[in-house]
């Protein structure tokens, strides 16, 4: 089967993840991290996960799943050790309309959660379909050594400075062409090593002289 990649918005979105274990709190973790309303079903959490709860980063329904647990969710994730509990747990919520993930199963599964690194508004994912977890990891491991913190700060930059490029640059090819130039190894390593002013001088100055020389 072929999946097919997205990015959801998942602000103020309810989700629900039912099990209360460390592989439980790594999704809850995620969810979180993007915005969602996230309810844990479970008898006992975690520590992080009751962490949050004190906190009220997430919601606790303090109980294991039970039929009729589920309610209008989004997304529903069935991340309790036991298999039996997944399945029931993932047939009710995709009854209910939820996308359904279920924790080592893929082929109870709507969605799969790819490995991934994030570099502010840069993100990067690897996807084995399910198959090889580990493969998945290795792969963000080799790529986090490759892309750096400064790959984020550039995108920063590109947002301040984007109406700035636009003013000296008449046409979306020269645009283009110019933030192809603007992405070289001279900007990363100023991001690299912190000095963020002069990469943003660089780029304005490139800038204007790509309007005189038009």
């Amino acid at each position: 089967m072929t999946l097919y990649p997205i990015n959801l918005n998942l602000n103020r979105r309810r989700c629900l993840v039912i099990g209360g274990g460390p592989v439980a709190e790594r999704k809850v973790r995620g969810l979180a991290a993007a915005g969602a309303l996230v309810t844990v079903c479970a008898p006992r959490l975690a520590a992080g996960l009751a962490e949050m709860a004190a906190g009220g980063t997430v919601e606790h329904m303090d109980a294991g799943y039970s039929p009729g647990a589920i309610g209008n969710y989004f997304i529903v994730i069935c991340a309790t050790d036991d298999p039996g509990v997944n399945r029931q747990a993932a047939a009710e919520a995709r009854r209910q309309g939820a996308l359904v993930n279920v924790v080592d199963a893929p082929e109870l599964c709507d969605f799969t959660v790819p490995a991934r690194i994030s570099r502010g508004d840069l993100v990067i994912t690897v996807s084995t379909g399910g198959k090889s977890p580990a493969l998945a990891r290795r792969l963000r491991q080799e790529l986090e050594q490759h892309y750096g913190p400064e790959y984020g700060l550039y995108l920063e930059l590109v947002a301040r400075l984007r109406a700035e490029v636009k003013k000296h640059s008449g046409t979306a090819a020269e645009r283009q062409t110019f933030w192809r130039e603007a992405l070289d190894e001279e900007i990363l390593a100023l991001l690299r090593t912190g000095r963020i002013k002069e990469a943003e001088e660089k780029i304005k100055n490139a800038a204007s002289c790509t309007g005189a020389q038009s």
